[in-house]
């Protein structure tokens, strides 16, 4: 259970859609929150929100072996909707974790018919927020449109990566007057075979499933930081997708999510890994010099570049650590990621070939212990030559699709 006198870095609590949370990571519609049960059991790690499974009209029945893994922080589903009568949300589970303290968000799928028959139920329920998913843009306006006139509770909408254009989708659920967003939804179709059996893992009727996890990340964060910056005043969005330690939601936080969702971490590490989570944040941001969220959030957005940035980079090469010992491992990882053979390590000399160097920055990306780190160089002459001639050749180009 989380001890908030534990919490000795930088506040953790936010604001969002009218209710103070207890911390920024909201636990996801999934298979933790199969019931009061689960839900209950999330927020005393520490969530600062629980999400219901989806309440659909009709109780799921998934098919056998519906989730596996990627790899070790990934995973691969397909679980369908909650597998419990919808009454039984409205007269236990929603009731129950509601009065065991939680802040519940009620999803609800997946129809405008579906919507009509349950939003108000679930606020009768007692739930927070009602947060709408649909497989389609086309369903979730009608569905967000009723929603908003039939209950008075914030009501949010659940963006999926795997439509054509999930920001733009973003700024008409805004528009139709939706009260937040959460982005995103799993990625998919996607596929894993067991070699063993020459067959799909997943016993869907396709045998397709959904992708979860740190897997999808980059792609939640590309979308995440794109509605943000869309919309300025936007303060009631969370972040949906592969959140797998404090560094990742400073990530999350820093693009302009106010919330972050995690599922997959706490369902491979077990659900008290969100207080470690917690623990971990709090005393992260107070390194990194922030008293609380406030002061984190959206703190990357004014750096994003307006251009290419061409130049070069400045190397420094430390072996050893203030006490004398050996802060460089001798790993050999910047050898070994060098496309170009220009970085040489014979400990604890290193050196780079700079007529074979791109400045492509991995190595010291996949250095373990920081020995090695890369800085912006100032602009040379010939740097400012190559920006130019890269101007021109983008130039050229343009004329050409122009012409086209």
């Amino acid at each position: 259970m989380l001890d908030r006198n534990k919490l000795t870095g930088a506040d953790i609590q936010i604001d969002f859609c009218g209710h103070r949370l207890q911390s920024p990571f909201i636990l996801t519609s999934g298979p933790l929150c199969y019931g009061a049960e689960g839900m209950i059991r999330g927020h005393q790690a520490g969530c600062g929100a629980v999400v219901t499974k989806t309440i659909r009209l009709g109780a799921a029945i998934n098919p056998v072996h519906h989730m596996s893994t990627i790899n070790g922080d990934s995973l691969i589903n397909c679980e369908k909707w909650a597998d419990s009568d919808r009454l039984q949300w409205y007269e236990k589970e929603i009731p129950e974790t509601v009065a065991a303290g939680a802040v519940v968000i009620g999803s609800v799928g997946h129809t405008l018919a579906e919507a009509k028959a349950i939003v108000a139920d679930v606020e009768k329920a007692g739930a927070h927020i009602i947060e709408l998913v649909s497989y389609t843009e086309d369903t979730l306006l009608p569905m967000l449109d009723y929603a908003k006139s039939h209950v008075s509770i914030p009501v949010i909408c659940k963006l999926s990566g795997n439509w054509p254009d999930t920001v733009a989708t973003a700024r008409r659920c805004l528009e139709h007057g939706a009260d937040g967003l959460c982005a995103i939804d799993s990625i998919g179709p996607t596929l894993k075979i067991d070699i063993r059996r020459a067959a799909p893992v997943m016993q869907s009727g396709d045998g397709f499933g959904w992708m979860t996890g740190s897997a999808m990340r980059p792609i939640s964060m590309r979308i995440n930081a794109q509605i943000a910056r869309n919309h300025p005043g936007l303060r009631n969005l969370y972040a949906s997708g592969g959140c797998m330690n404090a560094e990742h939601a400073i990530e999350f936080l820093m693009a302009g999510a106010m919330g972050v969702g995690v599922c997959t971490a706490p369902i491979l590490k077990g659900i008290s890994y969100v207080e470690e989570l917690c623990y971990s944040l709090s005393a992260k941001l107070a390194e990194l010099g922030y008293h609380s969220i406030e002061e984190v959030f959206r703190a990357a957005q004014p750096n994003f570049p307006k251009k290419e940035l061409v130049c070069g980079l400045d190397f420094r090469f430390e072996p050893f650590k203030a006490d004398g010992s050996k802060k460089c491992v001798s790993c050999r990882r910047c050898e070994k990621a060098c496309c170009y053979k220009a970085r040489t390590l014979d400990f604890p000399e290193m050196r780079v070939d700079r007529t074979l160097c791109r400045n492509c920055g991995l190595c010291a990306d996949v250095c373990p212990t920081g020995a090695l780190t890369a800085a912006f160089a100032t602009q040379t002459a010939e740097d400012l030559q190559l920006e130019r001639d890269s101007s021109r050749f983008y130039d050229y180009i343009n004329e050409i699709n122009a012409e086209e």
